[in-house]
């Protein structure tokens, strides 16, 4: 990572309310770097340039930090090179993290990545979320999503992971509010009922991120799930 880079990163925290050490920063460095490495041999994104897999990959990842339990365990679907799987576990040390694509070698990368940072409580599996063991039902405090699907494929297929009082937090562009207040319904139907919709504007990019927050409905299906 270029001196540019690392102080852009650094820049951006600040701008979401994140303090990054010295440890963490060296981390993002290391990250950085092996993408790149990477890149040059397998196709793990098609973002290449420093600046643009600062604000794109890690910036955007980080804005899902204060929704997160630092104590909590967390399951990524669809996390591609890591993305917001591994920004968080930098962050958030503590924080359990299952990471699962189906695409073997981003899967590969994350592990490497793992291993060469030493992170614990972090694992990376290559698999389809529907073909996850039994033993993650009702597992997970937090299950995420960064473009990975439709709101309604994405609660149907994490529900089953999600603790009774967990939270299912699906990251999407500036369309994400008006998706979520569209399937409200259908994601009724699924026992699934939406928290809150929070739209901002990413630091440096101006890129608009919306958070859509879900939740497991109570066993009587009588909460209202409408959202302003």
């Amino acid at each position: 990572m270029t001196t540019e880079a690392g102080q852009l990163l650094v820049r951006c925290a600040e701008e979401l309310g994140l303090a990054l050490n010295s440890q963490q920063l060296s981390f993002f460095m290391t990250l950085l770097s092996e993408l790149k490495k990477w890149n040059n041999k397998v196709n793990l994104t098609s973002i290449r340039e420093d600046e643009q897999i600062v604000l794109k990959h890690f910036v955007d990842s980080l804005m899902l930090t204060p929704a997160v339990h630092p104590q909590g365990s967390l399951l990524d679907i669809g996390s591609g090179g890591g993305f917001p799987a591994l920004p968080l576990k930098i962050m958030l040390p503590a924080l359990k993290v299952v990471s699962v694509d189906a695409v073997e070698k981003k899967i590969m990368f994350q592990r490497q990545i793992a291993r060469i940072l030493g992170l614990q409580e972090f694992s990376a599996l290559h698999a389809r979320i529907e073909h996850l063991p039994e033993n993650y039902h009702g597992c997970f405090d937090f299950i995420v999503t960064r473009a990975f699907s439709d709101l309604p494929t994405f609660a149907a297929l994490g529900l089953p992971y999600l603790k009774q009082d967990g939270l299912m937090i699906a990251m999407k562009g500036k369309k994400g509010g008006e998706e979520a207040k569209g399937a409200e319904n259908l994601m009724a139907e699924l026992g699934i009922r939406i928290v809150s919709r929070t739209c901002q504007k990413l630091p440096a990019s101006g890129d608009d991120r919306c958070l859509v927050v879900m939740s497991k409905m109570s066993a009587n299906r009588e909460e209202i799930h409408s959202v302003s």
